[in-house]
């Protein structure tokens, strides 16, 4: 019997040629994402000139401000510690207590986790008195009063009287109210304007990561509908927003308007380096009665835990990214529910992550079996189907293809059966890419020498950033690509060399796909890198035990012979496929006839 003796010498060359064509694409398109980052910064930069015109109409109201003259309060219970400043009356500091945010210096998740801080988000409301003027209560000095669980923050304006009174709240919600006196003595306006800009920290250890979840999240139509935006700019004109947030990785910070808001926009901006991932941008209107603005609002300092977001009733739980339609469904119902399952024998996270991988293994155990034993089959009938193209060598293309399609029939292989078994991988593969990173049950929880499964493990660090690879190398996703290797390696023995001169080597094709998948698995989540592992080395052993223990490959062989000297019952699948040939054999040889009348 012919074995499968791994990659030739040929497919050595192909191989090193395809990865340089690979590297070459992967330049290139990085070259074109930096030149696109440059017109998309200048476009900004525009945009923040004419914003700085506006902001600086809007400034100066209070010239006589001083950093002695802002006051602060506090608030707090056992899940939030705010800070409020008497400086636009805002929320100047929020930390959640029961979470820690990851520290770059010590590599461990040991700093207080704070979403707002040191002046990275500030709002208000702005509007126009009766002279023009632009009045923006971000601009105003308010005086604190606290009150229990409350705070309330007063401002005068020319004699109009602005309060905002904060209200903490169970649930890691914020209520907040705007309460106005006088103000139409000053202002004609029947709406104002709320603006919050807001440069979101970074919390995580994988910043690539974070910043790739972190985006606008927004309801409408009274809660029923919701919409994300990572995009450069955000426009809702003809929406009127429930509520508006800004969404990190695990977190969320939220303002729910009871009127909602109307004729909003915003738009973003990815910062490269430093403390802070984005800038964010938002702007949208809130109606005044007779001038006067008193309007409820509600913050919410959330983490993304869906029982939490589930338990508001205001589609929060819309916020985590667990996929569209049956992929989040699947994720909800099965993965989460599984992984809780598990963990409540007592088992760490990495072992969780192993016991599962055994469990949907085991759940598909039925139609991976029909793949596998269909791959060993067709590797132990390599030799007939290497002896039919030997015979049809120089023959009709389509003759060689019915003569190898009868060795299937006679062996009783059916391709189409390996179909199965990768379709319904594909959306698991995706419903566990959106899994790892944005289960928080997950996070802060290692494994050997990850710190933390839902961000990239980096015990081997480079001196050097390589381009999609960045500056270290993933244990996991080396140990993962490794054994998708080998996998592909034993499993690649049946598979065909192009009949035809300039068709692409499939075998070469299928060992690059290792390669890239390392560049896509080493700045992931490192749990599913380990999921990943667990699975391809299941499928190695199975393929194993497939071979050894269950397929007779002298068995098969025998049947074959036997079968070439006695017809076999055509399948319907393999009738159509006969007619199909014979009737573009009938029309190729119409063709050559015409050719030849010609002639």
């Amino acid at each position: 019997m012919q074995q499968n003796n791994g990659i030739d010498k040929k497919q050595m060359i192909s191989f090193a040629v395809l990865c340089l064509v690979l590297f070459g694409f992967m330049f290139y398109f990085q070259n074109k994402q930096t030149k696109e980052a440059e017109l998309k910064a200048q476009e900004q930069k525009t945009e923040q000139a004419k914003n700085a015109v506006k902001q600086t109409q809007a400034s100066n109201i209070n010239p006589n401000v001083t950093p002695n003259a802002i006051q602060t309060a506090s608030l707090g219970n056992n899940e939030l510690k705010l800070e409020f400043s008497s400086l636009g009356g805002q929320v100047s500091k929020v930390e959640l207590l029961n979470y820690k945010a990851y520290n770059h210096k010590t590599d461990n998740a040991d700093q207080p986790l704070y979403l707002i801080t040191k002046n990275n988000s500030n709002y208000g409301f702005q509007f126009k008195d009766k002279t023009g003027k632009i009045v923006n209560t971000k601009d105003l000095v308010f005086s604190p009063a606290v009150n229990g669980n409350a705070v309330t923050l007063t401002a005068d304006y020319n004699g109009a009287v602005i309060q905002f009174i904060y209200t903490l709240l169970p649930k890691y919600t914020l209520d907040f109210k705007v309460r106005t006196q006088g103000l139409s003595k000053i202002t004609s306006d029947n709406k104002a304007d709320f603006i919050w800009d807001y440069n979101v920290r970074n919390l995580e250890k994988g910043r690539a990561q974070e910043q790739s979840h972190s985006e606008f999240s927004y309801a409408f139509n009274n809660y029923k509908d919701y919409d994300y935006d990572g995009r450069t700019t955000m426009e809702e004109e003809k929406e009127t927003l429930n509520w508006i947030g800004v969404k990190q990785q695990f977190f969320s910070s939220v303002i729910e308007a009871k009127n909602g808001f109307t004729q909003s926009k915003g738009n973003q901006e990815n910062v490269e380096e430093g403390e802070y991932l984005k800038k964010f941008n938002y702007e949208g209107f809130v109606q005044m009665t007779g001038s006067e603005l008193n309007q409820d609002f509600t913050w919410y300092f959330m983490p993304l835990d869906l029982p939490l977001l589930k338990s508001y009733d205001k589609n929060f739980d819309e916020i985590l990214p667990l996929g569209w339609s049956f992929i989040g469904a699947m994720n909800r119902y099965f993965f989460m529910w599984l992984y809780s399952i598990i963990a409540a024998w007592g088992l760490s996270a990495g072992w969780v992550i192993f016991v599962m991988t055994i469990i949907v293994k085991l759940i598909l155990s039925p139609i991976m079996y029909k793949q596998h034993k269909l791959s060993a089959m067709m590797k132990v009938i390599r030799p007939e189907i290497d002896e039919v193209n030997a015979k049809f060598k120089d023959a009709d293309p389509m003759k060689k293809q019915q003569a190898t399609m009868e060795v299937y029939r006679k062996a009783g292989v059916n391709q189409m059966a390996g179909c199965l078994p990768a379709l319904v991988q594909i959306p698991i593969f995706y419903a566990l890419f959106r899994f790892f990173p944005n289960f928080i049950d997950l996070r802060g929880q290692g494994f050997w020498f990850a710190k933390d499964l839902t961000a990239y493990d980096d015990l081997i660090k480079l001196p050097f950033k390589v381009p999609f690879l960045g500056d270290h190398l993933s244990i996991f996703a080396l140990a993962c690509t490794v054994v998708i290797l080998i996998y592909t390696v034993m499993t690649s023995g049946n598979m065909q060399q192009p009949q035809q001169e300039g068709m692409p080597n499939m075998k070469v094709l299928m060992y690059i796909f290792p390669i890239t998948f390392l560049f896509f698995l080493n700045t992931s989540a490192s749990g599913l890198s380990w999921y990943y592992f667990v699975s391809n080395a299941i499928n190695i052993l199975i393929i194993l035990v497939i071979k050894y223990l269950i397929l007779d490959e002298k068995k098969i062989h025998a049947q074959i012979q036997s079968n070439k000297e006695k017809p076999k019952a055509e399948g319907k699948f393999q009738k159509r496929m006969r007619e199909m040939m014979e009737k573009a054999q009938e029309q190729q040889k119409a063709q050559e006839q015409q050719r030849n009348k010609k002639k």
